[in-house]
């Protein structure tokens, strides 16, 4: 059992903002589980960080799946005892981005976007908070977005402001309501909880109309999941600065 090296599970590991964030973790040299879906991938995305001096494993996780979120506790518990780091990674969009669906959007893919952004990030965290508590400094980064701001939503000529997918948006903010009660929950303990909003990234989801890299989306998590004693908890940021909920 490892006492020694941190451990961080990064869910939707194996492709675009969840690979950036395992990589460079792993080059402070975090052992990264990578959380995938399809193992086969995530193995293969394990192989590449091994390639580059990484400590590296896939584990399957489908995260709307208990059967996978029982496994993988029970894998953290028996080979390492604890877990450091949890960055709730794994998220999925329905809607296209621009306009307003309120009033278009389906209840299926209302419900669909809050199984996966919502509903299984609490069912994946409170499985493995037992392991963040035995943790000397549990991290916990909810990957939020920007489009979950309340605030920015009902200001008037905000960025965000004509950009209304009702079901990515309310999953969103719903997920930064659970960031500010867990760690309220948690307060005065070592572990923090925070919120984060990579920006907008050329990923899968992003499209290549986003305006930032990969590499720089990651920062926020990574920065998020290693603070020391004295960070927020209980926060929304992007790079550093903290975003109106």
């Amino acid at each position: 059992m490892s006492t020694v090296k941190k451990v961080a599970l990064i869910s939707g590991a194996n492709k675009g903002i969840g690979f950036e964030t395992a990589r460079q973790l792993g080059k402070q040299g975090i052992k990264v589980l990578l959380g995938a879906r399809d193992l086969a991938k995530g193995q293969a995305a394990a192989e590449q960080l091994k390639k580059e001096g990484i400590d590296a494993r896939a584990v399957k996780l489908d995260v709307v799946k208990p059967a996978d979120v029982n496994a993988v506790a029970d894998l953290i518990e028996k080979e390492f005892g604890k877990l450091d780091i949890l960055v709730n990674n794994a998220g999925v969009m329905t809607e296209a981005i621009g306009g307003n669906t309120t009033t278009t959007v389906s209840e299926k893919a209302l419900r669909e976007t809050f199984e996966t952004n919502f509903f299984s990030v609490i069912s994946v965290t409170h499985a493995l908070l037992p392991l963040l508590k035995k943790s000397d400094a549990g991290r916990i980064v909810n990957v939020s977005s920007i489009l979950g701001s309340l605030t920015l939503h009902a200001t008037e000529g905000s960025p965000i402001y004509e950009a209304k997918a009702l079901a990515y948006d309310s999953s969103k903010a719903a997920l930064n309501a659970y960031t500010i009660h867990l760690a309220h929950e948690l307060k005065g303990t070592k572990i923090k909880v925070n919120s984060a909003h990579p920006g907008w990234v050329k990923t899968d989801m992003g499209t290549d109309a986003a305006p930032m890299e990969i590499v720089d989306g990651a920062k926020t998590e990574v920065e998020l999941a290693t603070l020391g004693p004295d960070g927020p908890t209980g926060g929304f940021f992007h790079m550093g600065e903290a975003i109106s909920w």
